[in-house]
């Protein structure tokens, strides 16, 4: 007895209930990892995700930043390029200008968040074969172990979900540094029950590390408000700052090139509150991000002629000159002649992907009704100068990141709408919803209530209801953690190991064959065969397979293969040539790719160009 009184005695007054609560937040964390995992993993199913995986894990392997997911387009900008430096090659040589005989090098993907993985990947052992042996890998259908979960994808997402619990400290620090520990309490506990960015951190994709980078800047811009406002730190305090702020940015751009538009809201923020060294402390912002960003540029110039290799043409994709993902799958792009249309298709891009972010993605931010309340907090004055103008600099980088977002919109936002690393204004959720929190605080002190402890039962039922997609995924069926159709890792596995290590295949899921099967990949070309009814048409397959690299495979899935597209034959010879393979039984006589496996599942198409089973 007397040790119990002790023990309760330290807890309620030698600040013995502060442990308490960290340890009761710490197990609750612990759980909701736990539980979410078991219930709603499901392996990758964003074709970004498995490049950025299969890229990451070449540069883990000691090949360099290069790619086993080739993209027509990449073949084209590496093939020009070293044309312009080296010349036509001698008549009767063939030269390997497009850089396809041995590893590609990446021109699609900015180089932070692989080189993080392959660093996770270097220090955490990662089996790429499918376990079929071991409980939580596989599981049991009719009498035999199967594959369920991918262990890759798995320990790729718990990285990503310590990231996101990282977010949530620097979140809750910072709520308590400019509120009070009321809302700073309030805003990581919804932060950590928010179902969207768990989605994200199971997703493979690099948005959690970008958000991670996006807190670490709104840490220097509240450090650098600070210390502008009442010195502390000396003269040399202020310019370490501000070059941090920049250099932080430049690491953002290098993860998400759409991020290093940031730079703008910063130099504007600096401008405006940087006090009597504002030009000096712009011009180091600016230096410190030019000094991250250029080597990485100069690279991609090297390699590609352009600063950011196929993402700099990324504002043309998913616009009235290059539907869907056409401009990737197109070997030779002809830009001059749909040069004079450039501007009309960029303002109507514009104009149209502005419309959709302003009428439905933005009032759904966080996929939280929080976000209303930071809504209607904008007309809020605060006294404390330092959240005043922090909800300024909020408010230009969702300006910023919403025009980035409407021009830098392609086909991946169509396929996906929320998980996807275009989704630029979900970075905006953690501050949004410390100021959504700070108004409803300041609401409830303003509610008139007869009994004070009525305050926790509010503070409940709002936290309930900005809970529940969260508590849905509980209450719900279990997600089934394989994304099929279209990814079988198994099947992948199988088809590429018919193959060597230096074989080519060509599938309509090429990032799937880089990640699963750890073969080069091309992207499906949107030509198939020469079309007599059209003499200028490109057969961009045989101009691979017999010009540059033997195409030895084709993989086709649903992706592919599913009624929308064959709906769609006439505008891409494929789908004829789906219809003659599939329906009629009978492939083009100068297709060199004739063997197909027995017993291959209906809804995909293997083709080899000799039996390898």
């Amino acid at each position: 007895m007397p040790f119990i009184q002790d023990l309760l005695h330290k807890l309620e007054v030698g600040g013995g209930m502060r442990y308490l609560r960290w340890v009761l937040a710490v197990l609750a964390i612990v759980l909701l990892v736990g539980g979410y995992n078991l219930r709603a993993f499901r392996n990758m199913s964003a074709p970004e995700a498995m490049d950025a995986a299969q890229l990451a894990r070449n540069i883990a392997q000691g090949r360099g930043y290069t790619t086993l997911f080739v993209r027509p387009f990449s073949m084209f900008l590496v093939k020009k390029h070293n044309l312009e430096k080296q010349g036509a090659p001698p008549v009767g040589k063939l030269a390997d200008l497009a850089e396809i005989r041995g590893m590609h090098p990446d021109l699609a993907n900015p180089p932070v968040y692989p080189v993080v993985l392959a660093a996770l990947m270097k220090v955490l052992p990662f089996k790429y074969e499918v376990d079929t042996t071991h409980a939580f890998w596989s599981t049991f259908s009719s009498g035999k172990r199967v594959f369920y979960r991918y262990e890759p994808d798995f320990l790729i997402s718990l990285f990503n979900q310590l990231l996101f619990l990282a977010v949530i400290v620097l979140v809750f620090f910072l709520a308590r540094r400019l509120f009070d520990p009321g809302v700073a309490w309030l805003s990581a506990g919804l932060l950590l029950a928010t179902e969207l960015l768990w989605r994200f951190s199971v997703s493979g994709l690099s948005t959690i590390l970008l958000m991670t980078i996006f807190v670490g800047l709104i840490w220097c811009v509240v450090l650098l408000e600070q210390e502008a406002r009442v010195p502390k730190w000396g003269p040399a305090g202020i310019l370490m700052l501000a070059g941090l702020a920049g250099a932080v940015v430049g690491l953002g751009g290098l993860t998400r090139y759409a991020f290093g538009w940031l730079i703008i809201p910063v130099v504007g923020f600096l401008i405006l509150f940087g006090g009597q060294r504002r030009i000096l402390l712009t011009v180091i912002a600016i230096m410190a991000f030019a000094a991250v960003m250029t080597p990485w540029i100069v690279r991609n110039y090297s390699v590609s002629g352009r600063p950011f290799g196929t993402a700099t043409y990324a504002v043309l994709e998913k616009s009235i000159l290059y539907a869907e993902n056409r401009l990737e799958r197109t070997l030779e792009p002809d830009f001059s002649a749909s040069s004079h249309y450039f501007l009309p298709a960029f303002w109507l891009k514009l104009k149209t992907n502005l419309h959709q972010i302003v009428t439905s993605e933005f009032p759904k931010l966080g996929g939280s009704w929080v976000t209303a309340f930071f809504l209607v907090g904008l007309l809020v004055g605060f006294r404390n100068p330092a959240v005043a103008r922090l909800r300024y600099f909020l408010l230009g980088c969702g300006l910023v990141l919403t025009l980035a977002q409407a021009l830098g919109r392609t086909q991946l936002s169509e396929e996906s709408p929320e998980l996807n690393t275009e989704n630029l204004l979900v970075l905006l959720v953690p501050l949004v919803f410390v100021y959504g929190v700070s108004l409803f605080y300041l609401l409830l002190e303003q509610m008139p209530l007869p009994l004070p402890q009525l305050r926790f039962l509010v503070i409940g039922i709002f936290t309930l209801v900005a809970c529940l997609p969260m508590v849905f995924v509980f209450l719900l069926p279990m997600t089934h953690p394989i994304a099929y159709p279209p990814y079988y890792p198994p099947r992948i596995q199988t088809m590429a190991g018919w193959l060597e290590e230096d074989e080519l295949v060509m599938s309509d899921v090429p990032w799937a064959v880089a990640w699963y099967g750890q073969r080069q990949c091309v992207w499906l070309t949107l030509r198939c065969m020469p079309d007599t009814r059209v003499a200028s048409r490109r057969e961009d397959f045989l101009a691979i397979s017999s010009h540059q690299k033997p195409i030895n495979a084709l993989y086709l899935t649903p992706e592919t293969m599913d009624a929308r597209f064959l709906s769609q034959f006439e505008e891409s010879d494929w789908g004829r040539f789906m219809v003659r393979s599939v329906v009629e039984e009978a492939l083009p006589e100068e297709f060199p790719l004739r063997k197909s496996p027995t017993g291959w599942p209906s809804d995909q198409l293997v083709l080899t160009d000799r039996q390898r089973w």
